[in-house]
């Protein structure tokens, strides 16, 4: 972990396997986790491509919002 706070690797989660309906609160609680540990992305596969065009890029929107916003810091 301290890796990933000074920068020298930095933390890539797995979001997990589509579940349906939940994918997209899912996918959102998993960034912050990442984030605030110190990650620097997603990995978000099937949950955002085994679904139509509009909810996927939904979900990778939502999660890019997650590493775009301020109020969202290491904990």
């Amino acid at each position: 972990m301290i890796n990933c706070y000074l920068g020298r690797s930095g933390l890539i989660n797995s979001g997990g396997a589509s579940s349906g309906e939940s994918d997209l609160k899912e996918a959102v609680k998993t960034a912050v986790i990442n984030k605030r540990a110190g990650g620097m992305g997603l990995i978000t596969g099937r949950k955002a491509f085994m679904r139509p065009m509009r909810d996927g890029v939904a979900l990778l929107n939502a999660v890019q919002d997650v590493y775009l916003m301020d109020e969202v810091t290491i904990a």
